[in-house]
């Protein structure tokens, strides 16, 4: 049995965005765990959760209800690297490998809310 977001790329994309968020914090100090650690975890983990959770047995108007929310955890995930950045976090190739998934994420699910309408 597959269940219709798994067919998705941009669902696909976004738990590959959230595994590399994964990874990436791993290596943050133990001063940001309950600080930027969490929150760009979350807001990863946000993105193909809501993308998933809008796409079964809603209509179209519910599912873009919830495209919007990956749309803005995505979003959020962008201000979190900005912030890991600023701190010294994170490398600049790091930031714009993962700036980039963000931005195709962004891309795709703008377009998918557009086929919705």
């Amino acid at each position: 049995m597959s269940f219709k977001f798994e067919k998705l790329l941009v669902w696909q994309k976004a738990v590959d965005l959230s595994s590399d968020i994964h990874t990436l914090t791993k290596t943050f100090p133990k001063d940001e765990l309950f600080v930027l650690t969490a929150q760009i975890k979350r807001a990863a983990d946000s993105v193909s959760l809501n993308i998933a959770e809008g796409s079964t047995g809603q209509s179209n108007a519910e599912f873009n209800k919830f495209l919007g929310y990956a749309l803005r955890s995505d979003i959020e995930v962008v201000g979190c690297l900005y912030l890991a950045q600023k701190r010294d976090l994170i490398k600049e190739d790091t930031f714009r490998k993962l700036y980039q998934q963000c931005e195709e994420i962004f891309v795709m699910l703008n377009s998918l809310r557009n086929t919705l309408k």
